[in-house]
């Protein structure tokens, strides 16, 4: 199969000119597990701030509506780019996947605010003629005619995944029973992602811009999250009871051309465009295509297969040289990621959501080497390696052996550095841009990108084993043994939703939402329901760790205990507690730890003073965190012993 043609170079020039924001201060680093503990909170805060209608800096735009940022001027990015909102909104379902049912009106905001932008006549064209590959609307729901980077193919994919993972929710996959709403995702949720997975079938052999808007061709991330949407799109087809041939016949072909993008050392970010191809784009096209059931498969670049890992190491090696900010920093040790070495948007700088995303991938695989119960290096991940353990060999490592624990030891500081730069350059009360400067970290261009938040929010959750569900990854490894440049026809419906249910998650019953589609050719039909309701049961729970604990000044509290979340009795990777409530009548600790659902653990508190660590006396505390069904939180309160 040859690439696609490639038809040219477009910079993003409309509505972006340089020019720094005002400059923000950088918070000072402390302990990295507090700080991603109240960042996480900043960041899901922030981006609902930026969702219409009800945002605080969403004003004028529609309900449901997920506005870039909030910067009007220099640049102006208060639009609702489809990819973006995809990203951002898989996000937000996983969180109310895993127990934060407060975000459940912003979720059915967002599929109303789809339906009517799937319908939106625009200069790439109309529902059924190309328009869902326009890259962007206006925030009031209207199509935005201006000269841009357009079409864009991996919005229609991202959009499918994220509302794939709320219907399949509907329908009961992430509790032990039916949740009752079938009808609901057959009928609000399916039609709208048929339509993106009907635009990928047809449209992912023809050249579109990359996720920077600036290239012309074909982009690794698009091709990898076109392959996912498909496969998983045939998955939850059947689950409603629907079917996808298109997707069956595309996806093996997408992955077939997907092996093209590897060199033999690197991933290349695009064809097309006339640089390199070293990009952040392909560290985003792993983590947005991580299954957690996968194994180190090379085919689908999973985080910790050999191809990714080598990947990596070029990628932010790439970085090393050019920013200041970098300057004298080894490989093997963090350094502030951007786009691309040759970047040239507002002079070239560090994104906060391309550091986070070279954190993200590890943190990834660390999850993936642990549930394979070993990792392998090949003479392709070798140099990866060998940065951060220069022991490395090729060959297996068991997780039992003390190799192994030195290499996961040492990826997951790796990791940690990325977060840590973030932390160093996010200002003091979270607020995250587009980019911090390369000379001195600064924050410029758009302010409080919606993206950065949810990629401060992913890589925590990476870090804390909070994972998304399986896309069925393991079943769609085959690649043909040729290649062929094909595409298919599938169906196209408009769609109007009326009403959601006034609850999903109260465990009363309640009358569904009525949905009427319009199919190409068919006539319009309506559909009626009734179904009762369920709640959510997490698969992690905010689990509050209260400890009275008299203490002297310069003295700090850390939690240890027997899982990874609490660094596995390692003292130096115990998590620290607050005293930010401490009083002489109170002397209250605290910290919020997320904890997979009904893991069952050994803990201790320890007493750091200075370099003396001191552990509160026997027995060893035991706790089970919560599994039932609407648990999202729960606090334990201890006194010293």
């Amino acid at each position: 199969m040859t690439p696609h043609f490639i038809l040219g170079l477009c910079a993003l020039a409309l509505g972006q000119v340089a020019g720094a924001a005002p400059s923000l201060t950088p918070r000072a680093s402390g302990d990295l597990g507090t700080w991603l503990s109240s960042e996480a909170t900043t960041s899901l805060s922030n981006i609902l701030n930026n969702i219409g209608s009800d945002g605080e800096w969403a004003r004028g735009a529609k309900a449901g509506v997920i506005v870039a940022s909030p910067s009007t001027a220099d640049p102006d990015y208060f639009y609702t780019w489809t990819r973006d909102s995809g990203l951002v909104m898989k996000t937000v379902i996983d969180l109310f996947i895993n127990g934060d049912s407060s975000v459940l009106s912003t979720i059915e905001q967002y599929i109303d605010s789809q339906a009517v932008i799937q319908g939106i006549s625009n200069p790439s064209g109309d529902l059924s003629s190309g328009g869902l590959g326009e890259p962007k609307f206006n925030a009031d729901e209207t199509a935005f005619t201006g000269s841009w980077g357009r079409p864009q193919r991996d919005g229609p994919a991202l959009r499918a995944t994220a509302l794939i993972s709320f219907g399949e929710w509907l329908i009961g996959r992430f509790s032990h029973g039916e949740n009752g709403y079938t009808d609901l995702a057959s009928g609000i949720v399916w039609p709208i992602v048929r339509n993106d997975l009907s635009y990928v079938a047809q449209y992912w052999n023809q050249t579109g811009f990359d996720l920077w808007e600036e290239v012309q061709g074909s982009s690794f991330f698009t091709i990898a999250v076109q392959h996912r949407a498909l496969v998983e799109g045939s998955r939850f087809a059947a689950q409603v009871d629907a079917s996808c041939p298109y997707c069956d016949s595309q996806a093996p072909q997408i992955l077939c051309f997907l092996q093209s993008f590897w060199t033999g050392e690197y991933i290349l970010a695009n064809f097309g465009g006339g640089r390199t191809g070293k990009d952040a784009n392909t560290l985003l096209g792993s983590i947005h295509t991580f299954d957690p059931e996968a194994g180190c498969d090379d085919s689908s670049f999973q985080p910790c297969s050999a191809r990714a890992l080598a990947n990596h190491k070029v990628v932010t090696d790439s970085f090393r040289s050019v920013y200041s900010l970098n300057s004298g920093i080894a490989a093997g040790k963090a350094v502030a990621v951007g786009r691309y070495p040759e970047d040239s948007y507002y002079n070239g700088n560090p994104w906060f959501l391309c550091t986070l995303a070279a954190a993200e991938q590890l943190y990834d695989a660390i999850y993936q080497w642990d549930q394979l119960g070993s990792l392998t290096i090949t003479d392709v991940s070798l140099a990866f390696f060998q940065d951060l353990y220069s022991s490395a060999k090729t060959g297996t490592y068991e997780s039992d052996s003390s190799a192994y624990a030195d290499i996961v030891d040492a990826v997951k500081q790796y990791a940690d550095g990325f977060v840590g730069i973030v932390e160093q350059y996010a200002s003091s009360n979270g607020s995250m841009s587009e980019q911090y400067s390369k000379s001195d970290g600064s924050q410029l261009s758009a302010r409080d990108l919606t993206w950065s938040y949810a990629a401060l929010l992913t890589a925590n959750m990476r870090r804390n084993s909070v994972v998304p569900a399986p896309w069925g990854e393991t079943s769609a490894t085959s690649v043909p043994s040729s290649c062929i440049a094909t595409s298919a026809t599938g169906t196209y419906s408009s769609v109007a939703t009326s009403s959601w249910p006034s609850t999903l998650t109260s465990g009363s019953g309640a009358t569904t939402t009525r949905i009427t589609t319009t199919e190409t050719p068919a006539t319009a039909t309506t559909t009626t329901s009734t179904t009762s309701t369920s709640c959510t049961t997490p698969t992690s729970v905010a689990v509050t760790f209260d400890l009275t604990a008299p203490t002297t000044y310069g003295q700090n509290i850390k939690l240890s205990g027997s899982i990874d979340q609490l660094g596995s009795w390692d003292t130096s990777d115990a998590i620290a507690l607050s005293a930010d409530k401490y009083t002489s009548s109170n002397p209250l600790w605290y910290v919020t730890v997320n904890l997979p659902a009904g893991a069952k653990f050994e803990y201790k508190y320890v007493r750091v003073d200075g370099d003396s660590v001191a552990w509160e006396s026997d027995p060893n505390r035991s706790y089970t965190v919560p599994a039932g069904c609407g648990t999202s939180t729960a606090v334990e309160e201890d006194t010293w012993q």
